[in-house]
């Protein structure tokens, strides 16, 4: 499984009015079938809530539709996902000579 396909696991959980469960506060990229974040941290020792149905995509303040109430996203999730790659591409401004 790519990252690519990543689920969502979060600190906290609610339920929209259709009685779907969604991501809430702090959420990481999550691969299925592994006990840990893209980032590393370990989901039985933190206690982070799984969400299988919720894509990594979908969990994203800015265009996400799951995304009512997460406060804040990993960064360093986030880069395993690629956020920066087409955000601000990279070039030298004052080379060395």
């Amino acid at each position: 499984m790519s990252p690519r396909d990543a689920s969502v696991a979060a600190s906290d959980e609610w339920t929209d009015p259709d009685g779907i469960r969604s991501p809430a506060g702090s959420v990481h990229a999550w691969l299925r079938g592994t006990n840990q974040t893209l980032c590393g941290r370990q989901l039985s020792r933190t206690g982070l809530i799984r969400f299988p149905h919720i894509q990594w995509a979908d969990a994203q303040p800015a265009t996400g539709r799951d995304a009512d109430r997460v406060h804040e996203v990993c960064p360093q999730c986030a880069a395993a996902m690629g956020r920066r790659r087409d955000e601000r591409p990279w070039r030298r401004v004052d080379p060395r000579p």
